[in-house]
């Protein structure tokens, strides 16, 4: 399917589609794992999943795969095709990639010959129209034994030479392959210039799809041989016949033109809609990707809207777009687009062959779309039976605290809108009125300044879930009260956890818990629920978040003042550029503190108390530490 899944254990496949295509495993960042191809998409991404309890086979993709995306195609051939070229674009580390690997198979008709002849040729990136000559390349083509047979009948219909250039230079009466039908004779003169090239434009023709004379002729002989009773002669020609059908195939995922063009296919149910769009560059399908909309405007003032945003801006624009049909004021879009930008609406040929592949896209990612809004529907749903709301939570908040050692304590929220990240939602914050270490304390002061805030401006959640359990939840609660935010309900989620040894003693496994007011045994969630998949994936995009926090504070110069309040970056430098150190700052008299721009007594003098309270703490920890003598066996 033309979409994009997390790739978790949890994954839900029903989503892909079973059609051919191309899937692209990424990383984290975005990066091509791996691109790999199957006729179909979802039974080949479930084989990557082994057995019933959800373990991924191959290693990478549990090591760094966090997402996979797919492309559908028609045919088992442009899936090769594309596969092929998404490799050569991405260069994967998880592929195989020969270092003689060449280009795929063309034919070439050079048109400054004096009478053009067919070549096999291999080809990266064809030269249409180069500097010195013209050529025409029709292709590409996997299957070389099919392409010299097609090759044998093409010249029965159109008997082209396929003889050197020196041997028609020289000849001075026709071959063999004249005398039976094969070839016009241009050697000896048996054909004009006209006549020859009239030969030449047929022969195109077929190429580029056009195969109704020459399986006509085929089927004819295969008839022929039937009528006849030899069975084996008919079943050369059925081979022949297939042969020509495989290796004229149309293309839409590979061109020759080297236009760059997008094609922007449109499927729409009710009010929701999907524009897919496909982007070929340099004669090759590199990008796919689909936009989803709600919408009860016509096609052409949808598309109008849509060309406006995706191309708007210092976007990449192509020099072609193929579209189902043209937007409302076309004029005013090319305006906006720029004059070299030409709006098509294909009904046949190529073009309409590669708008038709992004149809396809589209109606897949339709498909796809709606099976996800039900089965996050069902999701939502599923929490609020779990949590006793009375109606599914639309926004739901989710706090989690990060720290490094007890340094740098950040906090994140985020939001998720009907099942979806929110990033306009986002919040990240700095715990400054906790001493040390204490996740407890730090979540109480993160929700209360969220809550507080949205109190204020009337942004408040449908549901709070906090990264913890009881003790996490109670303070939280706590803040909540505080904020005056009483209607907001409140959760805590505790992580599973695998059966380990601690200190000699077993620790037993669990699952997720949830952690509900007023009940004192947490909610055993069941595995494999729509409510758990997605309180897993608002918890585990609360860490991620967090945890990308501290790595930016993890390079300033670590400092005791940081986590004073009313102590912020300004005069933090200004204490530590007129006392040269914390320890010169502790040491210095209210009055020199007092004298440092932005610092005031009452400021002055609770620094003071924190640093020498906490040098007692130190001093203390380590007597204490020589009084006890090294640690035993027993006392360990």
């Amino acid at each position: 399917m033309s979409a994009t899944l997390a790739w978790t254990d949890s994954v839900d496949l029903s989503q892909v589609a079973e059609l051919p295509g191309v899937y692209l495993f990424r990383d984290a960042e975005g990066t091509v794992l791996y691109v790999g191809k199957s006729t179909n998409l979802r039974s080949r991404l479930r084989s990557y999943k082994g057995g019933g309890d959800g373990r991924v086979l191959i290693r990478f993709l549990v090591d760094q795969a966090r997402s996979v995306e797919t492309i559908v195609v028609r045919t088992e051939k442009e899936s090769l095709l594309l596969e092929d070229t998404l490799i050569k674009t991405h260069k994967p580390p998880h592929n195989v990639r020969l270092k003689d690997d060449k280009s795929f198979r063309m034919l070439r008709l050079d048109l400054d010959e004096r009478f053009p002849r067919l070549k096999r040729v291999r080809a990266r990136n064809p030269e249409i129209g180069k500097e010195g000559g013209r050529a025409r390349y029709f292709g590409p083509y996997e299957n070389s034994v099919a392409l010299r047979r097609t090759l044998a009948d093409l010249h029965r219909v159109v008997p082209l030479r396929d003889c050197p250039d020196h041997v028609l230079d020289n000849r001075t009466r026709p071959c063999l392959k004249h005398q039976i039908g094969l070839c016009s004779a241009p050697c000896t003169g048996l054909i004009d210039a006209a006549s020859y090239k009239a030969l030449v434009d047929k022969a195109a023709r077929v190429l580029e799809g056009d195969v109704r004379e020459l399986e006509a002729d085929i089927e004819g002989r295969m008839r022929l041989a039937s009528e006849a009773l030899e069975y084996e002669r008919a079943a050369f020609w059925r081979d022949r016949l297939e042969a020509l059908r495989t290796t004229m195939e149309r293309q839409a995922v590979w061109t020759v033109d080297g236009c760059a063009r997008d094609a922007l296919g449109l499927a729409r149910r009710g009010e929701r809609a999907v524009v897919h769009r496909l982007s070929f560059r340099e004669g090759k399908l590199l990008g796919s990707r689909s936009h989803v909309f709600r919408s009860q405007l016509p096609d052409e003032e949808l598309l109008h809207g849509v060309l406006t945003a995706l191309y708007s801006g210092g976007r990449e624009r192509p020099d072609e777009l193929l579209l189902p049909c043209l937007p409302a004021d076309p004029e005013l879009v090319g305006a906006i687009l720029g004059e070299h930008v030409r709006l098509l609406a294909p009904k046949e040929g190529q073009r309409a062959r590669m708008l038709q592949l992004a149809l396809e896209n589209a109606l897949a990612s339709l498909a796809g779309s709606e099976s996800e809004e039900a089965e996050e529907t069902a999701a939502l749903q599923g929490l609020a039976d779990l949590v006793g709301l009375d109606a599914a939570p639309e926004i739901v908040d989710c706090f989690d605290i990060s720290n490094t050692q007890g340094a740098h304590v950040v906090a994140s929220r985020v939001r998720f809108r009907r099942g979806h990240p929110d990033k306009s939602g986002y919040r990240r914050f700095k715990v400054r009125g906790v001493e040390g270490q204490d996740d407890f304390a730090s979540m109480r002061e993160v929700v209360l300044r969220a809550l507080s805030r949205g109190v204020q401006e009337d942004d408040l959640p449908d549901l709070v879930v906090v990264d913890g359990g009881a003790q996490q939840l109670a303070k939280a609660l706590e803040a909540r009260d505080e904020a005056a935010a009483y209607e907001v309900p409140m959760v805590g989620l505790a992580k599973a956890r695998a059966e380990r040894s601690v200190g000699g003693r077993r620790k037993e496994k669990s699952e997720e818990r949830l952690y509900l007011p007023g009940r004192e045994e947490p909610l055993v969630l069941a595995p494999h629920t729509a409510a758990r998949h997605l309180l897993e994936r608002i918890r585990d995009e609360a860490h991620r978040c967090a945890l990308t926090y501290p790595r930016k504070e993890r390079g300033r110069v670590a400092s005791k003042l940081d986590s004073i309040p009313g102590v912020g970056p300004a005069r933090r430098k200004a204490l530590l550029k007129a006392f040269g150190s914390v320890r010169g700052v502790a040491a210095a008299q209210i009055g020199a503190l007092s004298g440092v721009a932005g610092i005031s007594p009452d400021l002055a003098r609770d620094i003071l108390d924190r640093l020498n309270a906490r040098r007692s703490d130190a001093d203390q920890a380590a007597a204490d530490q020589a009084d006890a003598g090294p640690a035993t066996d027993a006392g360990a």
